[in-house]
């Protein structure tokens, strides 16, 4: 009879106590939400100014290529306008030269005649009135051609004194165009190892892929079967990532850089026995159907270049089946077009 009201009693206390702990929870769980929130909300917004910060670089990047590049052709049209001045110029002064040397020839000419009739005259003791005119004659004569001489003398001066002037502009061109194409080739360069450093990250340690110079070498055994030239399915996907890395490189690129990915076919010395005549078709069409494949996945097609070299140029000596495989190769590299 009395344990009834007890336990009624413990049954009220015991619903009463957890529900302010349960408030509690529930408000602690809200505090942690809206603070993981108020994290991702920060980090967003960290990363924003980031990207608009690179993106503002870029812009910055992209219009000072452009002042390059318009400048770079005005000054190799100045450069050609300079050069067809310097041209007519020194026809020009040929003519004057070869005017002169006639005057030249004239001159002497005719100082021989002066001699002469001073020699004879010096001989006779009376001077007739006719060898008196014949004389003023040819003073005036002589020195009419000394001033045309020294006239010309002036021009000749003055042309080369245009000469230099030109030569010294050229000149001047001349270096503005190499600091622009080593602007040029240093950006390049820049793009090169970037695009470089991301297909070490994507190859990583894989076997048959190894680095020479500025240079993938890929052996061709690991994308194509012996004496084939299509791509084996393992070979297509070894590639693949590849082609992703030259299509996102061409966008980054800009325009005004003309760059390809070469892609050079190699064979090893020993004679072909398949349907392709020589190492030198077998080179080509390997290299060709990399290209293709690397079309197909979204490169475009002006930035690829396809090269065969056959057995002609081997980077590892000897006759052995290792140094034969590692002849037999693809390689890829990023230059100027």
């Amino acid at each position: 009879m009395s344990f009834a009201p007890r336990l009624s009693r413990f049954s009220e206390a015991d619903s009463g106590d957890h529900w302010p702990g349960f408030v509690d929870a529930l408000a602690t769980l809200l505090l942690v939400i809206v603070f993981l929130l108020s994290i991702f909300v920060a980090g967003q917004f960290a990363l924003s100014r980031a990207l608009g910060d690179r993106d503002e670089q870029l812009e910055a990047l992209n219009q000072q290529l452009a002042t390059l590049t318009d400048e770079l052709a005005l000054a190799e049209g100045e450069n050609q306008r300079l050069e067809q001045e310097m041209l007519t110029l020194r026809a020009t002064l040929a003519d004057v030269q070869n005017e002169r040397d006639e005057l030249s020839d004239q001159l002497v000419v005719v100082l021989g005649r002066l001699e002469d009739v001073q020699s004879r005259l010096a001989l006779e003791e009376e001077v007739t009135a006719g060898q008196l005119d014949q004389l003023t004659a040819l003073n005036l004569q002589m020195q009419a051609l000394r001033d045309q001489l020294a006239e010309l003398n002036s021009l000749l001066e003055a042309a080369e004194a245009r000469e230099a002037e030109l030569e010294s502009q050229i000149v001047n061109l001349g270096e503005r165009l190499n600091v622009a194409l080593a602007s040029r080739a240093a950006e390049l360069a820049r793009y090169r190892s970037d695009f470089f450093g991301r297909l070490r990250e994507i190859l990583g340690n894989r076997t048959g892929v190894t680095v020479v110079g500025d240079r993938f070498v890929f052996e061709t055994d690991v994308l194509f079967a012996s004496g084939s030239a299509a791509l084996s399915n393992d070979g297509r996907e070894s590639l693949r990532p590849i082609a992703d890395a030259i299509v996102q490189l061409t966008q980054e690129i800009p325009e005004e850089l003309d760059w390809v990915i070469r892609i050079d076919g190699h064979t090893d010395p020993r004679p072909i026995r398949t349907t392709y005549p020589s190492n030198w078709h077998l080179s080509a069409a390997r290299a060709i159907s990399v290209v293709n494949w690397f079309e197909d996945l979204g490169v475009p097609p002006q930035h690829l270049v396809a090269a065969g070299f056959g057995e002609h140029q081997p980077i590892a000596d000897g006759d052995t089946e290792e140094a034969y495989a590692r002849n037999r190769r693809i390689e890829l590299k990023l230059t100027s077009r």
